[in-house]
């Protein structure tokens, strides 16, 4: 039998099933006290639920053709994450739009028919491509996340914090599985640069229109200072978060790159050490 998941052994995909009560930070702006650093997360939030039933249903279309059992263990533990995430932050989103006034059903709406047309213009080899990008991006979002000096740390809100760590970490667990499984179905390195660029393109898009749908909603959309400091939060040279991952987002680009290229088990490590003792406190 062909080994076909190269998730180390030591790195169960492991569902937690969680909840988080949201309500009161969610009223507010609850990273930094600051409107654009609180917006652009609360919008990446928004893309999750129908992206992550998209990766789900993606990979699940090749589940019964997997032979490796280890694979399909990682598939089983990869769809159980990715749906206690969706219902997370459906919940996030449905509460966020309640207590701020946002439209979930007009951004909702947009994202959705993204992935209507995705549907019937790509074959499922290529949704398979799209999701082993994003689910790339969203790892070394969470590399960034976890890493003791990113700045969430200090200034969110610590049940925000909580969520996002959370998130943070279980998706740097399933970081390869749909990778792995588009190599196993033969999927091409040309098929999968070419799915990332497109990826990267439209989700850049779609995260931006939930920020100024907020800003503008909030009375903010024409703060020019507010939007300067947006991009040093996003692009600046002292720690940028969209700057500091950009290295880690260019090897995807590699011939023969793997996910777990990235070896970022220590940062697992600490995560699960210091949530053991928040559960425990």
């Amino acid at each position: 039998m062909v080994r076909q998941s190269n998730t180390p052994a030591d790195v169960p995909v492991e569902p937690r099933n969680r909840e988080h009560s949201l309500g009161p930070a969610l009223a507010g702006d609850w990273f930094d006290n600051h409107p654009f650093k609180t917006a652009w997360f609360n919008a990446m939030s928004i893309t999750f639920p129908l992206g992550e039933k998209f990766f789900i249903d993606s990979v699940r279309h090749f589940a019964d053709r997997i032979d490796d059992p280890k694979l399909t263990d990682d598939i089983r533990g990869f769809c159980g994450q990715e749906g206690f995430h969706r219902r997370e932050h459906q919940h996030y989103n449905e509460t966020l739009c309640q207590q701020r006034g946002y439209d979930l059903a007009l951004m909702e709406g947009r994202l959705e028919a993204n992935i209507k047309r995705s549907k019937k213009f790509f074959s499922p080899m290529q949704q398979l491509a799209i999701t082993a990008s994003l689910e790339h991006i969203t790892a070394i979002l969470a590399e960034s996340a976890l890493d003791e000096s990113n700045p969430m740390r200090n200034e969110a809100d610590p049940l925000m914090l909580a969520l996002w760590q959370w998130h943070a970490a279980e998706e740097m667990e399933h970081k390869s599985v749909a990778f792995d499984v588009y190599r196993a179905m033969g999927g091409t390195e040309k098929m999968r640069k070419r799915a990332m660029r497109q990826s990267t393109l439209f989700l850049m898009i779609d995260v931006m229109a939930g920020v100024v749908h907020m800003l503008r909603r909030d009375g903010q959309l024409w703060n020019l200072r507010l939007w300067g400091q947006g991009w040093k939060f996003l692009f600046g040279r002292n720690g940028g978060i969209l700057r500091s991952v950009w290295p880690a987002y260019k090897e995807y680009y590699k011939d023969g790159f793997h996910p777990w290229d990235r070896d970022t088990r220590p940062l697992l490590a600490s995560w699960k050490e210091n949530d053991q003792q928040l559960l425990t406190a």
